[in-house]
């Protein structure tokens, strides 16, 4: 797989200019829903399996979701075997589907300079091209930082603002995103402060049921934000027999097949206003040993089931 030392080599300005489609900056953006949810599949739920990127969009596709959230990792993968941005455009546009989101791992938030230059570029380089994707979303956790570090939520604010900055130059907006096990970057009201401190209009939140769970957030701080801060929300659920600081990304189960307050969450993302993507995150190791295809497919039924339940509420 190709490192981040590599990335820059490839994405320098010639190498890149190889890559990128004819019709880049050009993509065209997804279409709008006129309902309050749209279904994307995140590829970590059947990453186990294996199929690779281009069977991750098919199975995506067949399944019947509206978008998939590609990894940036198996996007270079692609790429580094001398695959085309232009052919992995095509194969997306014929599917009928869109890319949501794309997983990104970045230094941008660290306080090294050199790491977080490094970091910056590494960002500007993914954006252009997740943009000739068609993508319009890029996540921003908090990668880098040691675990349990305390965040300046003045400076993380200020350096959040300068990747929304770049993020203008190719419509591809980071959603800042926090971790709950991470003792960093590990609340909503955490990221709602950083993002308040951006003093940007396109600031938004990459929110988590399993990781405002794991990390304390609690569930009733949605009700505090409107519908521009939260475009897309990772959906999973997590057991109610073991403890909340014993629990890891494997635990996560099905929506609806925990004890997370789903139905509270799509009513608060509702109530919000605008159309929220609705993206099913799992890591679960016992789905992963399951047909791809068929765990994509119970994910996608289980979300509608619940989202039907909300629709059907007063």
């Amino acid at each position: 797989m190709i490192n981040r030392r590599e990335l820059l080599k490839l994405s320098g300005v010639a190498s890149l200019a190889s890559l990128l489609p004819s019709s880049f900056m050009r993509a065209a953006a997804p279409a709008a829903s006129k309902g309050p949810f749209r279904f994307c599949l995140n590829t970590s739920t059947i990453s186990g399996q294996k199929p690779g990127l281009l069977q991750y969009i098919d199975i995506a596709a067949k399944a019947g979701y509206d978008g998939v959230e590609l990894w940036m990792m198996d996007i270079k993968d692609y790429l580094a075997k001398g695959n085309t941005l232009q052919s992995l455009a095509d194969l997306i546009k014929a599917k009928g589907i869109t890319v949501e989101d794309t997983i990104s791992f970045t230094t941008w938030m660290v306080d090294d300079d050199t790491q977080r230059k490094a970091g910056l570029a590494e960002l500007e380089d993914e954006m252009k091209i997740v943009s000739a994707l068609g993508c319009r979303r890029i996540a921003a956790p908090p990668s880098g930082i040691k675990a349990g570090t305390p965040i300046n939520v003045e400076r993380a604010g200020e350096r959040y603002h300068e990747i929304l900055q770049l993020g203008r130059k190719y419509n591809v907006m980071p959603l800042l995103e926090f971790w709950g096990a991470s003792n960093t970057l590990y609340k909503f009201g955490q990221a709602l402060a950083i993002a308040a401190a951006a003093n940007d209009t396109e600031a938004r939140i990459l929110p988590d049921v399993y990781h405002m769970f794991r990390g304390g957030s609690g569930f009733n701080c949605l009700q505090l934000v409107n519908g521009k801060v939260i475009d897309i929300i990772h959906i999973n659920d997590y057991p109610g027999n073991k403890a909340v600081q014993d629990q890891t990304d494997s635990d996560r189960v099905y929506p609806g097949d925990g004890v997370a307050p789903l139905k509270q969450i799509l009513q608060s993302l509702k109530a919000m206003g605008g159309t929220k993507v609705l993206s099913l995150e799992l890591f679960n190791q016992a789905y992963w040993k399951q047909d791809a295809l068929l765990v994509a497919t119970t994910g996608l039924q289980k979300m509608k089931r619940l989202v039907n339940e909300v629709m059907a509420e007063r």
